[in-house]
């Protein structure tokens, strides 16, 4: 046994740090939190100083019980988790679970995971920084009043099924993307003509090149039409030719935030994989901890790079910089994301290299010279009128930092008139210049882009809103939650006028471009916009981009040691649960209504609005003798942007096409997309495809393509095997279980002894996985990572506990009666066993809310 029991994070961290330490050191992960608010009554004693209550969960027990036991055999326990303050906060929990004093337990904290800062942080230890565990503390403990008080109030007030749920930074992330969203809705494009003309001259070689160059603009097309006609007959001259030195620098080293931002535009990585890479990356001992917004680099740092750069590109190339945070609320100030070792300029790791290079290329070119560049910019002279045309050229004199890196920018960071100059032919002043033509090009303006997750990041954090370990986690949610979707918008055509001059003739032409196109932007879906609109009228403060900043600010404080955690939250409750009790009281259902027209057919009212399954039109009133109509909306259509025409060509659906067999084909719309209804069987359409447009050919097409790809492959104990696709990749289906194929077999020729090989497999991991199963009932006891689980449905729940409050053995589970089962799931699942109707009858009742309270707590 090891003298020393250090504890980290991750298995992946604690593996690296154990073969840089040796046999005195025993190093062990305790899997991120040990600890948890409870779930029930939100987990703090409001009335005590807002005290948090902890708990140790079910997942978690075994970890902790294993840790205990190392503890005590251990001469001493050292604690290593991240550097951050959620980590202090786990070296705090870890302290109160394992009985250890966390004013005298050793806390060591490294930036890298390398044998000098691990040496040198074993050598210089600390104790558990207090004021980081109460502002980690007072995060969580204000996320969780936010969330507990709040997720109710949409629950009674906004009309709809989804698990609603609200917090202090997702809420006012929607915000900004639902105000995006209606300023593009609002946004009225205008035409500008600008003008282009094409002259060609000789280069330096004698070979004939085409540069443009641009006149101003117009606003109609009238004017641009009498400036072309001016041009007719003119003469055109260089009239005056500078020539001016500019620089270009390089970016400073990453953040978190610049980081994600640069592997969206780079990698295509979203916020969650960028971190999830990083991670490993970090753990591996590759790069220095990837949770930071400071651009400081160490001395040795710098040192290495300019080893590196003088090395590989020479003295001319280095040139040292030192960097400033622009973000003066910038905590945990450590130092940039960059690699531990700057010779490595790549990884083995085929999943992280590129990233990894990304962070390589940065940290190299943070520290080289700046490029240098000669721009050109010569007048051009028009005989016949008064105006000047304008040709711009750049030339790379000295690469500098391009050698290594050139930084990529946002959609919204690039002007509709830049584009990258090229290199102009020699020019002198007075040199008359041939025209090829001359263009007045119809130019409409554009709206603001939609946000993607990497440029929602850079709005959050110029806004002061969340800090680098909380960006990932708040797009997470509110993509999980249904408030705003991923997605693509496609392009649709516009006409665009073009009039030219050519050969002293004007001519004019309509043509067509395709505009509007995005690619994996964030989309408020109807859902984020009624909950927004609801949280603005009645949640101001949460709402406010300043309030959300100051707080943030205010747990600053806290870390610092210049606040009080729990007065800090006293400010903040107390008038926000006099907004809660108001709202409550006072605050009427919201349905996000709007109409739209009046139908045609029956001359009965159109509205669009937010329905228990999300967002519907409907035709009629429910106080009209006959029952509404109702029609589900597409995918990309909106609540706030539907038209009449739209709304009506809804209710086509379902659309009776024909019969096969004496049975109906119709084509309909459902909760999973478009499909088609053939007989009692239901046969999804192919993403893309226009269920409105469906014929009856294309309709039997696919029903016999459904048919033959269900017809068996095979048998096995005398029950069919069929075999399809889904989304997990290849699979065989018998007895209603699912197999995956994996790729060692070939899945187009899989033969009986391939079938046989697969169902026995499935076949014993199954008989491992069930400690007891009901599959009439819909209800299993199983193994789990963390131990036994319930299994009702598609829910899992915690196994009960006997009647002694002592844990069940495997054993006992393996014994203990259905009926006992049931009661386990009714403990946790209020009347899961009641009759449909007396399940209806009690749905209306005002305490349904409040006992699903428990899972809404996880808000941030």
């Amino acid at each position: 046994m090891a003298k020393n029991l250090l504890i980290v994070e991750s298995p992946a961290k604690a593996k690296t740090i154990e073969k840089i330490l040796g046999k005195d050191f025993e190093v062990k992960s305790c899997y991120g939190h040990i600890r948890d608010l409870e779930k029930e009554e939100m987990g703090i004693d409001i009335k005590n100083g807002y005290k948090p209550r902890y708990i140790v969960p079910d997942e978690k027990e075994k970890v902790v019980k294993e840790l205990k036991s190392l503890a005590k055999k251990s001469d001493e326990v050292w604690l290593a988790t991240d550097e951050d303050r959620e980590g202090e906060a786990i070296s705090w929990h870890l302290c109160e679970v394992l009985g250890l004093d966390p004013r005298t337990t050793k806390r060591i904290v490294f930036h890298e995971i390398t044998k000098p800062a691990i040496q040198k942080a074993v050598t210089s230890p600390r104790t558990v920084d207090m004021n980081l565990v109460n502002a980690q503390q007072a995060r969580r403990v204000l996320d969780r009043i936010v969330g507990f008080e709040l997720s109710p109030v949409l629950w009674r007030k906004i009309s709809t099924r989804n698990n609603l749920s609200a917090g202090r930074v997702q809420s006012v992330a929607v915000r900004l993307i639902a105000e995006r969203e209606r300023e593009i809705n609002a946004f009225t494009a205008t035409s500008t003509f600008k003008i282009e003309a094409l002259f060609t001259t000789p280069d330096i070689t004698g070979k004939n090149v085409t540069f443009v160059a641009e006149g101003k603009k117009y606003n109609t097309a009238d004017d641009a039409e009498k400036f072309l006609q001016t041009c007719v007959g003119a003469k055109y001259k260089v009239n005056d030719i500078q020539v001016k030195p500019a620089k270009k620098s390089p970016a400073a080293p990453f953040t978190t935030s610049t980081l994600q931002q640069e592997a969206a535009r780079k990698l295509g990585y979203g916020v969650k994989r960028t971190m999830q890479i990083a991670q490993r990356l970090y753990e591996a001992g590759y790069i220095t901890y990837m949770r930071t917004d400071s651009v400081n680099l160490s001395d040795t740092a710098i040192d290495d790079i300019r080893k590196q750069v003088v090395g590989q590109y020479g003295n001319n190339y280095y040139q040292p910089r030192k960097y400033k945070n622009k973000n003066e609320s910038a905590q945990e100030a450590h130092e940039a994301i960059r690699p531990t070792y700057m010779e490595n300029s790549t990884v083995d790791d085929p999943d992280g290299r590129r990233l990894y290079e990304l962070i390589w290329k940065r940290t190299m070119a943070c520290q080289m010279a700046d490029a240098e560049l000669e721009r050109t910019i010569a007048k051009i002279e028009i005989s016949t009128n008064k105006e000047e045309l304008t040709a711009s050229g750049e030339v790379l004199k000295f690469d500098g930092f391009l050698k290594v890196y050139r930084e990529d920018r946002d959609d919204e960071d690039i002007t509709e008139d830049e584009q990258q100059e090229g290199m102009l032919p020699p020019l002198t002043v007075g040199q008359q210049l041939p025209l090829n033509e001359m263009k007045a090009i119809e130019r409409f303006s554009r709206p603001s882009p939609r946000y993607t997750e990497a440029s929602l990041v850079k709005k959050l954090e110029e806004l002061g809103i969340g800090r680098p370990s909380t960006y990932a986690p708040t797009i997470s949610t509110i993509l999980t939650r249904g408030y705003v979707e991923k997605r693509d918008k496609e392009a649709v055509k516009r006409d665009f006028r073009i009039m030219r001059l050519k050969n002293d003739q004007i001519s004019k032409v309509t043509e067509q471009e395709n505009t509007g196109a995005e690619k994996s932007k964030l989309f408020p879906t109807d859902l984020g916009l009624v909950v927004t609109d609801f949280l603005k009228q009645y949640f101001d403060d949460i709402m406010d981009y300043g309030f959300t900043a100051r707080i943030e600010g205010e747990f600053d404080e806290v870390a610092a040691g210049k606040l009080k955690w729990n007065s800090m939250i006293d400010d903040f409750y107390l008038p926000f649960k006099k907004d809660v009790d108001n709202t409550i009281e006072k605050a009427e259902r919201i349905k996000g209504e709007r109409e739209l027209g009046i139908d045609p057919q029956s001359g009965k009212k159109i509205v669009a609005r937010m329905a228990r399954f999300g967002p519907i039109v409907q035709i009629g009133d429910a106080n009209d003798e006959e029952k509404p109509r109702f029609a589900g909306l597409r995918k990309g259509q909106s609540i706030e942007t539907i038209s009449l025409e739209e709304a009506l060509q809804l209710f086509q659906l379902p659309k009776t096409l024909g019969e096969l067999e004496g049975q109906e084909i119709s084509v309909n719309l459902g909760r999973f997309g478009p499909y088609i209804k053939f007989g009692e069987q239901n046969i999804s359409m192919p993403r893309g495809e226009d269920p409105f447009e469906l014929t009856m050919e294309r309709a039997l097409e696919l029903i016999g393509e459904k048919q033959k790809a269900d017809s068996p492959i095979g048998y096995y104990d005398n029950k069919p095997v069929t075999k399809g696709t889904g989304r997990f990749g290849p699979f065989i289906k018998w007895n209603d279980m699912y197999i995956n194929v994996p790729r060692r077999y070939n899945f187009e020729g899989l033969g009986q002894s391939d079938i046989d090989e697969l169902v026995e497999a499935k076949i014993k991991k199954e008989e491992n996985r069930y400690i007891q199963n009901w599959p009439a009932e819909k209800i299993s006891i199983e193994n789990a990572r963390w131990g036994p689980v319930l299994k009702f449905g598609k829910k899992i729940l915690k196994v009960g506990r006997k009647a002694d409050d002592t844990k069940y053995t495997a054993e006992e589970l393996a014994t203990v009666p259905l009926d006992d089962v049931k009661k386990m799931i009714e403990l946790q699942i209020p009347n899961a066993f009641a009759t449909k109707k007396a399940a209806a009858k009690k749905a209306p009742g005002k305490k349904a809310a409040p006992k699903k309270a428990a899972p809404k707590k996880k808000s941030k």
